[in-house]
C-alpha cells in the first residue's frame, strides 16, 4: 500500500488544497493530509479547527486521513511509515522553495521522494492569505474554499472582530 503526505498550514483550506487532495486520492492507495503545528506561526485556525474543517472537506474521500504534526516532516513521514511527499505548486516562485525543501528532505531521509503536482489552472491564484483577506473585509468566498466550510470561516471574522 503506497502512503503519501501531503503536508501544509491549511489555514483555512481552499479549494486549491482541496484539488491536490482529490487528485493525489486518485493516484495514491492513501493519503495523510498532514497539518503543521508552528508556534512560529500565527494561524487564524487553531489546528483542532483545520483538522476539523478538513475532515467536512474530504469526508467523501475514504482514502484521505487528516492529522497534525510539528517539528521535522521527515520524522512524522517515518512514524506512519510513508515514503512520498506531496506538493502543491502554483508558480515557480513555489517550485523554488519547494525543491530546496525536497532536496533537504532527501538528503535528510534518502527513500523519501517529493512529488510535484501543479495546481488546476483555475486555483493558479487561490492561497489561505487571499482567503482569509477577501472573508476579513466580507467578500465572496463561494469557489474559493469548499462551500461545506463557509460557514466556520464566516464565523470566525464575526467573532474575531467583534
Amino acid at each position: 500500500m503506497r502512503t503519501v503526505v501531503y503536508p501544509g498550514s491549511f489555514d483555512p483550506c481552499t479549494n486549491g488544497h482541496l484539488d491536490i487532495i482529490e487528485r493525489s486520492s486518485r493516484l495514491f492507495d492513501k493519503v495523510v493530509v498532514a497539518v503543521l503545528v508552528n508556534s512560529a506561526k500565527h494561524p487564524l485556525f487553531s489546528v483542532e479547527e483545520r483538522i476539523a474543517l478538513l475532515r467536512i472537506a474530504v469526508k467523501d474521500l475514504p482514502n484521505v486521513e487528516i492529522r497534525s504534526f510539528s517539528g521535522l516532516l521527515i520524522d512524522f513521514m517515518k512514524e506512519i511509515h510513508a515514503d512520498m511527499i506531496i506538493k502543491g505548486i502554483r508558480a515557480v516562485s513555489d517550485f523554488e522553495y519547494e525543491f530546496q525543501m525536497a532536496l533537504t528532505n532527501k538528503e535528510l531521509l534518502p527513500d523519501i521522494e517529493t512529488l510535484f503536482l501543479h495546481t488546476s489552472k483555475e486555483f493558479m491564484f487561490l492561497s489561505s492569505s487571499i482567503v482569509k483577506e477577501i472573508a476579513r473585509y466580507g467578500g465572496k468566498l463561494e469557489g474559493l474554499v469548499p462551500a461545506s466550510i463557509i460557514p466556520a470561516i464566516r464565523a470566525k471574522f464575526k467573532t474575531d472582530n467583534n
